[in-house]
């Protein structure tokens, strides 16, 4: 190994280049006797992954069980809002609430909601006897324990000028039956029947009262629901499947019936699919649940996987046809293996800090985690199980048998002999022609267009100032969609869009979106109640709202009975024995905790009810709320949480959601700087780590444009588009950089030329592959169909317009590679010359 130094160069420089060389050569090295050994041992290398499949498939068919809780999956795991849940019920158990109005406010635990809707321009109120009716109905159903009934209006439609706010007319009317449990398994079983039994009378109402629009939900619909996708994907996914093997397989052929490798391209895919099934296998016995989100890791590591397999063949084409077939599939291996790995390693590492502990989100966490273990096993498949494949077809190759039919090809006088059709099926291509290819596989019909076609056309003068302006609204575009950016908190994102739940969602956004849910007011510390001061900074703290409050109405009482309780035994006094008693406000006591020292009673607790003002935008403002009042809570006097079940799954969602990702990118980013001088060539990552900034910016602008949150399935398809991104774009930059031609254009194009082939045979594959879910009817496959059409469209944009004709315009440079060039013939013309004046007899026969 010899390496020149170039004039002016540092010596730090020389040593860089010496340390880069080495382990460039190393690595080619070490995939090249893996190679060898594959090669030499094809069987056991197609027996071994083939048994595993087996044994942890049927494993993953015995042990298959979902996953029973939602909130665990999709609410952010350590948040403000649990604690305070629990400091919440510890003060104020559910089962002390028998007859409160709202019991549900430490969890929702079991329950069934109605919105009876009017017709247009109906009011629901003239529909007493339909409402009446599906009331009684409920009440009547056995086994139904309930413990309050509540009721809203929605739609309001207030009298004119009424200074009490008198109703005139409403639209709609919701309906909510608590159930108590109190944490008993027994109850909760019997919770389950009444609501799977409300459900079903709500359906055969509706068939009763066709004047009237039912909408109903249960405690479990939001998690049958979110389940329902995986049985509605199920058919597409097969759908998917078999479009991606015939575009693997069609992409793969060749009019060459030697050199085309059909089988090749469907045995590729089908071994991404059997290292899929291995991993649930492993996930399923690891005591792994199984969560509709985990749809999404097929798509995943399919786009990884045939990344892999084609090129791989792009790599068994590049090698010489003269060569034995084992050395022909080490030399792939060395050629192709090293970058596989260097992605397959990100993948691991994004992906493994996505499984971290800094991730919040368990559906994020356990994703991340199955798909490390996909990646793994993607790895050993393909250069086990799908290089043993290529061995035999090399060996076939070799031996001149058809790539389809397994048969050997005839001579071309036998050919002769034969009808058109005949020659046409059983031709190598290249029989008939009067001279010897350098290359055949040039005739591959994705390589022959690149080569003839797309490379003089993209790297033509006058195409690139349209690639700069396109560019350029791509990159404002990204930018506008990046400013909009929006949490997707809504567990509605994840659920199937035509099941109950969410059309019951759609109709409470509209009718009921006027206030927010009913918050909880918890006073956890003992407080002078008596004190005017103390009352003063309860009033400017429930101020803006609409409260319940056992305080005001107290206070009310006094004033109106003309009764002085200015100090605390007198406060405490009246409020036990007088105001507490009467039935108006008995359903007060639950609010207030009473102890008890010696002969005098303190209150140690107690608890108030707040409803916001809110718009069509009730989520956003009601997360604004919880954020405005909890500041409060530490600069204030008074000391007090505010608590909603629907809390736990809004807090901090948005900074739950994107720590995933910003933490891979960080990953990400990180492993390429501090390879930087250690790859192939430091503007090699450079580039890399532009165009993948790039690509991820773009994703994540567009898909926001397109309505799509920053939910758990999003961010995982961010994630994977730092991965996709550096999976195409590496290969092209490594070997542009590399590249020795006298100008930056010729580089592109040999570049194109060498892997364009199987970037654009993985990119349509994966893309054709998401078709099908676009048929799901789930928000969560059409999140999942948006952001991977996004994360293939962008980075098939950046392949093949945007860096073909941006790496013609910026570094690295090549006229040193033309000076190399140059002094080469001219010392090679100068040891010629002199050759010539030692031997002048020779002249002539020079």
């Amino acid at each position: 190994m010899c390496f020149l130094r170039r004039p002016g160069a540092p010596a730090s420089w020389i040593r860089w280049r010496m340390l880069r060389q080495v382990l460039r050569r190393g690595l080619q090295s070490f995939c090249h006797r893996l190679g060898l050994c594959v090669s030499r041992h094809p069987v056991f290398f197609l027996t071994v992954p083939a048994v595993l499949t087996i044994t942890f498939g049927l494993s993953a068919l015995n042990r298959f069980q979902p996953e029973g809780d939602l909130e665990r999956l999709v609410a952010p795991s350590h948040s403000l809002a649990k604690i305070e849940r629990s400091l919440a019920s510890s003060l104020f158990p559910l089962d002390q609430s028998k007859s409160q109005l709202y019991s549900d406010l430490h969890t929702p635990g079991r329950y069934g909601r109605v919105i009876l809707l009017s017709p247009p321009g109906d009011n629901i109120l003239l529909q007493a006897e339909g409402i009446l009716q599906t009331h009684r109905a409920v009440l009547e159903m056995k086994d139904g324990r309930n413990s309050f009934i509540g009721h809203q209006l929605g739609g309001v439609v207030e009298v004119p000028n009424s200074k009490d706010q008198r109703v005139k007319s409403a639209r709609a009317i919701q309906i909510t039956y608590y159930l108590q449990t109190y944490g008993s398994a027994t109850q909760d079983l019997i919770g389950e029947k009444w609501e799977n039994e409300f459900c079903k009378l709500m359906q055969k109402l509706q068939e009763e009262h066709q004047d009237l629009q039912l909408y109903s939900l249960a405690s479990f619909s939001l998690w049958r629901d979110f389940h329902k996708t995986s049985i509605l994907a199920r058919s597409k996914v097969l759908v998917s499947l078999m479009l991606i093997l015939t575009t693997a397989t069609l992409s793969s052929s060749m009019k060459d019936c030697l050199r085309g490798k059909p089988f090749l391209g469907l045995l590729g895919v089908l071994t991404v699919c059997i290292s899929i099934i291995t991993a649930a296998g492993i996930f399923f016995i690891t005591d792994g649940k199984y969560n509709s989100t985990l749809l999404g890791i097929p798509f995943f590591a399919m786009g990884h996987g045939t990344k892999g397999v084609f090129e791989l063949l792009s790599g068994w084409r590049r090698t010489k046809e003269n060569l034995p077939f084992k050395d022909r599939v080490a030399d792939a291996y060395s050629d192709v293996m090293v970058t596989y790995t260097m992605t397959s390693s990100l993948y691991f590492i994004t992906f493994g800090m996505g499984a971290s502990p800094f991730t919040n989100i368990e559906a994020v966490k356990v994703f991340c985690q199955n798909m490390c273990v996909s990646i793994l096993l993607n790895y050993f498949y393909i250069f086990s199980f799908f290089g043993s494949c290529l061995v035999f077809a090399g060996q076939l190759e070799q031996n001149r048998y058809h790539s389809i039919f397994c048969c050997k090809i005839p001579s071309a006088e036998y050919l002769g002999r034969k009808p058109v059709w005949f020659q046409t099926v059983m031709s190598d291509g290249h029989q008939q022609t009067t001279h010897h290819e350098t290359n055949p596989y040039q005739h591959h019909f994705i390589q022959h267009f690149l080569r003839e076609h797309y490379n003089e056309w993209i790297t033509n003068i006058y195409v690139k100032p349209f690639v700069v302006i396109l560019y350029l609204i791509y990159a404002s575009f990204s930018f506008m969609g990046c400013l909009q950016i929006s949490d997707g908190a809504n567990i509605i994102n994840l659920l199937a869009s035509d099941s109950p739940s969410v059309s019951y969602a759609m109709v409470q956004q509209k009718y009921f979106s006027n206030y927010s849910p009913v918050i909880g007011f918890y006073v956890y510390e003992p407080l002078e109640y008596w004190n005017n001061s103390v009352q003063e900074d309860l009033r400017r703290l429930c101020s803006g709202f609409t409260a319940v409050s056992w305080v005001e109405q107290y206070y009310q009482f006094l004033k109106v009975s003309n009764i002085s309780a200015n100090n605390k035994s007198d406060f405490i006094s009246v409020l036990q024995s007088s105001f507490l008693k009467k039935p108006e406000f008995q359903h007060f006591r639950n609010d207030i905790i009473f102890s008890k020292a010696g002969d005098e009673n303190n209150i140690i607790a107690s608890r108030l009810y707040l409803v916001a003002r809110t718009s069509r935008d009730k989520q956003k403002e009601v997360i604004e709320v919880l954020e405005k009042l909890r500041p409060l809570s530490l600069s204030k006097s008074i000391r007090f949480i505010v608590f909603n079940p629907s809390f736990v799954f809004m807090d901090h969602y948005s900074l739950s959601v994107t720590v995933p990702v910003l933490i891979a990118g960080f990953g990400v980013l990180l492993v390429l700087i501090l390879t930087f001088f250690l790859v192939i060539h430091p503007l090699g990552n450079f580039w890399l780590i532009l165009s993948v900034t790039s690509i991820e910016l773009g994703v994540l602008g567009l898909m926001t444009l397109w309505n799509v949150d920053m939910d758990c399935i999003s961010i995982l398809c961010l994630i994977y588009t730092f991965n996709f991104a550096i999976d195409h774009c590496a290969p092209l930059l490594y070997t542009f950089v590399l590249a020795t031609e006298h100008t930056r254009t010729q580089c592109i194009k040999s570049s194109l030329q060498e892997h364009g082939t199987a970037i654009l045979q993985n990119v349509t594959s994966f893309l054709i592959g998401l078709v099908p879910l676009l048929f799901v009817p789930s928000n969560l496959t059409f999140t999942l169909f948006k952001c991977l059409l996004l994360t293939g469209s962008c980075t098939l944009l950046h392949c093949f317009v945007i860096l073909p004709v941006f790496l013609t315009f910026f570094p690295p440079s090549k006229k040193h590679h033309k000076k190399k060039k140059r002094a080469k013939r001219k010392e090679r013309e100068e040891i010629e010359c002199i050759e010539i004046q030692e031997n002048p007899d020779h002249v002539t026969t020079v």
